[in-house]
């Protein structure tokens, strides 16, 4: 049996909450995101310092085996956040809110509430300057949000694929102006996916959140990868990821080997970024 392991095992002496991660952005430490589903590997993450697990919806293309993220349901998410919360008591858990599931600001209310209540500390959406009410609003109600900009998964069929966002002055300025406006409006966090590096490195200054790049360079104030692609399990690896397990005799060391490679700047390298 799986159990969160205790102070003397893990290299995080103390819960990490919003207002430590704030602190390493304001310091320049870099800190480890790490998107993971179940209670062994999240235990094994705060055994190696990964400040931030996400439960992430890309669970529904990593573990169920769908096309996408779009048909992954709340029931789904509350299994896999209960799973990694068992796991770690440490790290800061944030949980994805399933496509459809923050259309309206009281929608997001009543979903984002069964998200905390399974045991994140966060919720994440995905979405721009239509979303600050919704960000305002679950703020003021004690329910702390990251906010989702660049390639939007659950946006893949608008989109038109899974393609770089930002790679025209126009969809900068875009991302970049919504990036401010969720900022002011309260967000905590902010994962930026798939943009050019410059653009997150504008972004990063921009605002005073913290942001988690994933495909956006190495300027921003943490990095996230998906277990799967850390662990080299994924078929066809995008561009951004690197499989660690390679340079590491055992899942610990792979973990070990990411974390260390972001704290010191060596992940991302310019063939995981974008121009």
């Amino acid at each position: 049996m799986y159990t969160s392991t205790d102070e003397a095992q893990s290299k995080l002496s103390k819960p990490v909450t919003t207002t430590s991660l704030r602190k390493m952005k304001a310091e320049g430490e870099k800190f480890i995101t790490v998107a993971l589903y179940d209670a062994p590997m999240a235990a094994m993450a705060q055994r190696c310092g990964v400040e931030v697990l996400l439960v992430g919806d890309s669970l529904g293309m990593t573990v169920l085996g769908y096309d996408s993220t779009i048909p992954v349901t709340m029931e789904q998410m509350i299994y896999h956040v209960e799973a990694v919360k068992r796991g770690n008591d440490k790290s800061l858990i944030m949980g994805d809110m399933p496509f459809m599931t923050y259309a309206t600001p009281e929608q997001a209310m009543e979903n984002a509430t069964r998200i905390m209540q399974a045991g994140a500390h966060m919720v994440k959406i995905e979405g721009g300057e239509w979303l600050a009410p919704t960000v305002k609003m679950l703020g003021e109600r004690g329910i702390p949000v990251c906010a989702h900009l660049g390639l939007t998964p659950q946006s893949v069929n608008k989109l038109g694929g899974f393609r770089v966002q930002g790679k025209t002055e126009a969809q900068a300025e875009t991302i970049l102006r919504d990036a401010v406006l969720l900022d002011e409006a309260g967000a905590d966090l902010l994962v930026l996916e798939c943009v050019p590096s410059d653009l997150a490195k504008r972004i990063t200054e921009a605002v005073s959140m913290p942001v988690i790049g994933i495909g956006a360079g190495r300027e921003t104030d943490a990095q996230v990868l998906v277990i799967n692609d850390i662990l080299g399990l994924t078929d066809k690896p995008p561009k951004f990821s690197k499989n660690f397990l390679v340079e590491a005799k055992d899942i610990p060391g792979a973990l070990n080997k990411y974390a260390a490679d972001v704290k010191a700047r060596r992940f991302p390298a310019d063939e995981h970024c974008f121009a």
